[in-house]
């Protein structure tokens, strides 16, 4: 099977891209990604599947995993932001990290767990090394920290970026606006509600013949879409993830080497060993999660800003009141006639509002219950 994907890609890399070959290279993807998924999830027994990741209790309000080379300062960063003491931080040799060990850091009234994972090699998707349980436990966190030795960054981003991607994890992306429904007859139904430069009728029913998906309807409700979008809606088992590229090791370069750093997106420059830019590091998580801090006030008692309940999530209806309930107690909802709110997400202190209303940080929130 590996020799019939490696047979494949090689086909695609002499295929030229153009507008006559689109239906050929998008038949390609489409068999590429359907073997892929064949070798990651048709292996049985422990520790083969993609799923199955080290077995760590989650814990805290979101989960944020550590994804490196070895000997780039993973065990290092975990131990100075948690306060921990990894075995494995103070070894100057590869591989010290051998399992998932975790840790817990406490920002801003949250939990924020941490894991440091063994460092991937290059392969980590096809299995190599710990690679499967490495980007299985990946795929359960929240945001992931792709930490990079400051002096050799770039290479080393393109490789695991391509081992995550391998292993359907997508960074900083968000779900393609994609639409298929699959029905009992009338064949495959396209429509598009924006001009495709890179995606046409004939190469989504190319793509859908290699499925073996002969009655579908498709809607594509964004501009420019492509062909790997559209394989990763088939596919349906992808994880789409904000990321962070965390440069450590910034006091071994130059200034001229740190100006060019500072044109990479999701950056962050530290230092673990001497404590640089950890600050700046973790506010960028906690924007990249999305928390918001909300204090609740219990009817005729004071404001309890010792335990903020978090939320987190990067959409509205992550941050809503509705939200906010479900995470007390989620049979709270149905007693719930309106909520009293403080803060500046409304206009007026306090201004009554539904479920709907959403949350800015270090709101307060009063329930009112049906009586």
């Amino acid at each position: 099977m590996l020799q019939k994907l490696a047979d494949l890609e090689e086909e695609m890399a002499r295929t030229q891209k153009n507008k006559a070959t689109e239906r050929h290279v998008g038949q390609l993807k489409a068999k590429i990604a359907k073997l892929k998924s064949e070798i990651l999830l048709g292996a049985k027994g422990p520790s083969k599947g993609p799923g199955d990741g080290f077995d760590v209790t989650r814990f805290g309000d979101t989960r944020v995993g550590l994804i490196g080379f070895p000997s780039v300062g993973k065990s290092t960063l975990l131990n100075v932001l948690t306060g921990g003491k990894s075995e494995s931080a103070v070894a100057a040799y590869e591989f010290t990290t051998l399992t998932c060990i975790p840790g817990t850091i406490h920002y801003k009234g949250a939990k924020i767990q941490l894991l440091d994972l063994p460092g991937i090699i290059e392969g980590a998707k096809d299995g190599k090394g710990r690679g499967r349980q490495v980007i299985g436990t990946a795929r359960t966190c929240n945001l992931i920290l792709i930490v990079l030795d400051a002096s050799k960054p770039l290479t080393h981003k393109r490789i695991l970026e391509r081992e995550l991607e391998g292993f359907g994890i997508r960074l900083n992306k968000s779900r393609p606006n994609i639409y298929m429904v699959k029905k009992m007859k009338g064949g495959v139904s396209y429509r598009s509600m924006f001009p495709q430069a890179k995606l046409d009728e004939e190469t989504v029913r190319a793509i859908c013949s290699e499925y073996k998906i002969h009655n579908a309807d498709i809607t594509i409700r964004q501009p420019n879409c492509t062909v790997d979008d559209f394989i990763d809606i088939i596919e349906g088992n992808r994880v789409y993830m904000p990321c962070l590229y965390v440069m450590n090791k910034i006091d071994a370069i130059t200034i001229e080497e740190l100006d060019l750093l500072d044109r990479v997106p999701h950056y962050v420059m530290i230092s673990a060993k001497d404590g640089w830019g950890l600050d700046d590091l973790l506010e960028m998580i906690w924007r990249y999660v999305g928390m918001v801090r909300v204090y609740t006030k219990p009817k005729g008692r004071l404001v309890d800003y010792n335990e903020p309940v978090i939320l987190q999530g990067t959409t509205d209806s992550k941050h809503n009141v509705e939200a906010f309930v479900n995470r007390i107690h989620k049979g709270l909802l149905k007693q719930m006639r309106y909520a009293w709110v403080w803060g500046a997400s409304v206009r007026h202190q306090p201004q009554r509002v539904g479920k709907d209303h959403v949350l800015a940080d270090e709101d307060v929130i009063q329930i009112v219950k049906t009586t």
